[in-house]
């Protein structure tokens, strides 16, 4: 399973916080609540967790079976987060998502949680990193999440849209040096 490095927790664990960006999405995760009334909080951090899981152990073995190598999966995954970060720094909307009608588990675990970005870093991570220290990250993550999703009347009560906005834009340029650093190290690999 391999050998728990702090370190590696540490950088994954940021990693996927950034790419999650659980605070960022307290505005809609506030809109869905008061469009359906109740978020199923439990039920959305467990069925992430899952989908995470599950693509963290049979990932790079989906992708042998299309013919597609980590590295290059990493080096198209750094160009998804590049985007992702871009969006987050410059406040634009470059992925368009539909908008979900409501609160279940569908809406909040797959495309807001565990969405394409967040896949797409955990197997960029699994080209670095210790599956076990990736895993250590995940769970800190979903319950980070968790508490997020408890709590976001509270959190956005106390720190307010601007808050909101800079600790959006702050994770924004963190994901966009990570984003880098992914594509230089594994570009290497492919040439």
């Amino acid at each position: 399973m391999g050998e728990i490095d702090f370190k590696q927790i540490v950088t994954a664990t940021m990693i996927l916080f950034a790419v999650i960006d659980i605070v960022g999405s307290i505005p809609i995760i506030i809109d869905l609540r008061k469009k359906v009334g109740h978020i199923q909080s439990g039920k959305a951090s467990i069925a992430s967790i899952v989908i995470m899981v599950i693509f963290l152990y049979t990932g790079e073995s989906l992708l042998k079976l299309i013919g597609i190598d980590v590295n290059s999966f990493a080096v198209a995954g750094s160009f998804v987060i590049f985007f992702l970060a871009l969006e987050m720094v410059l406040g634009i909307q470059l992925f368009k998502d539909d908008s979900p009608e409501t609160a279940s588990v569908v809406p909040l675990a797959f495309p807001l949680i565990a969405g394409a970005g967040t896949l797409t870093s955990i197997l960029s991570l699994k080209a670095e990193y210790e599956t076990v220290n990736i895993l250590i990250a995940i769970f800190i993550n979903m319950g980070f999440v968790f508490l997020v999703l408890i709590m976001s009347d509270k959190i956005e009560r106390l720190i307010g849209k601007g808050g909101i906005a800079v600790v959006r834009k702050v994770f924004g340029i963190i994901l966009l040096a990570i984003a880098v650093k992914l594509f230089t190290t594994n570009i290497k690999d492919l040439i």
